[in-house]
């Protein structure tokens, strides 16, 4: 039987989770679009070029995320091409292989790597964002 405790519980579990989303960063597949309207808010912005058979881009998403989830970056968007499928915008940002990351604040460039899976270099670069 569940109990009056139990649902306060889980109510509260649920409320600090909630939290925790609220606070992280966006997450976008990427369009021109949605890329403008973000620069022209002045957001911070990473562009991760990544490929589904990439040995790197695996090794980047979960050091990505736990950046995603850091308050700091609460207002950061990151925008995910498909470097096997969006050729268009790969041309477009120069980028000349995958696990490529590019940051932005607002509509400058303000970084890049390429092939970078360590954690602390990753976390500076999207610090450039800001």
């Amino acid at each position: 039987m569940i109990s009056r405790r139990h649902i306060l519980a889980s109510m509260a579990l649920a409320t600090a989770f909630g939290a925790t989303l609220a606070q992280a960063a966006e997450q976008k597949a990427f369009t021109d679009a949605g890329f403008a309207a973000a620069q022209k808010a002045g957001k911070p912005i990473v562009v991760a070029v990544h490929a589904s058979w990439c040995p790197t881009c695996k090794a980047q998403v979960p050091i990505l995320s736990k950046i995603e989830q850091d308050p700091r970056f609460k207002n950061l968007v990151v925008f995910r091409v498909d470097f096997d499928a969006q050729k268009d915008v790969v041309k477009q940002f120069n980028v000349r292989m995958q696990s490529t990351l590019i940051a932005f604040k607002g509509a400058t460039e303000t970084a890049r790597s390429v092939g970078d899976t360590n954690a602390d270099s990753i976390n500076a670069l999207v610090a450039k964002t800001l």
